[in-house]
């Protein structure tokens, strides 16, 4: 065989190799609270922001935490890496990307939903016609 075309065929494997495993290590699932305990996988819990209860950022340690509920209407507490997101307050959803551990979820990044001030409510929809 060719010396170039070996070579060829080496550098396409490795980059379907290293493709291959960045794209897996990217792919993040859904999961509730309860499911994240049990797999102990890094996932995406979606949820909201359980507002009365106390959220605080610790400059210490650099985290921010806070109390959320998934959409099974579970609660746990969430410690955020970093500090509190940009429109936290503001926030319709979070979505905690993370696992359980210790009995908290830990997060290495949080993201916000806000409302847009482009998006109508339902009543400010008119029919239009007859």
């Amino acid at each position: 065989m060719n010396k170039r075309y070996l070579i060829g065929v080496l550098i396409i494997v490795v980059f379907l190799v290293v493709g291959f495993f960045a794209f897996k290590d990217s792919k993040i699932e859904y999961a509730n609270f309860q499911a994240a305990s049990q797999n102990h996988k890094t996932c995406q819990v979606k949820g909201s922001w359980v507002k009365n209860k106390d959220s605080k950022f610790d400059p210490a340690t650099n985290t921010f935490t806070f109390y959320m509920v998934d959409e099974t209407n579970s609660e746990m507490k969430v410690v955020l890496d970093g500090a509190k997101p940009n429109n936290f307050e503001m926030a319709e959803n979070v979505v905690a990307k993370g696992k359980v551990k210790d009995g908290y979820f830990h997060a290495k990044e949080v993201l916000t939903k806000c409302p847009s001030k482009y998006e109508g409510k339902g009543e400010d929809v008119q029919k239009s016609g007859s």
